[in-house]
């Protein structure tokens, strides 16, 4: 029985794992974080569009925009992948 039930929780997990990461917050702790993993980043292009993109949601943040921050961010770690 516990090892259905673990089974149960890792494959749960699995699944849910995807659908958090895909939630982005518009705060300076998620800014930190997404500009911390640009640093590891070796393709220069994809790196300047990253940058690009948390630039415009430093300005949509500082506007309270945070609809349109969420957006630049989501933009940011997509051109990370």
């Amino acid at each position: 029985m516990l090892k259905f039930t673990l089974a149960a929780v890792l494959v749960a997990s699995k699944f849910a794992t995807p659908a958090l990461a895909m939630e982005t917050t518009c705060d300076n702790a998620s800014m930190g974080m997404v500009k911390t993993q640009m640093e590891g980043m070796k393709d220069k292009a994809m790196l300047d569009k990253a940058m690009k993109e948390m630039d415009m949601a430093r300005v949509s943040m500082k506007a309270n925009k945070i609809k349109e921050c969420k957006m630049h961010m989501a933009n940011a770690m997509k051109a990370m992948k």
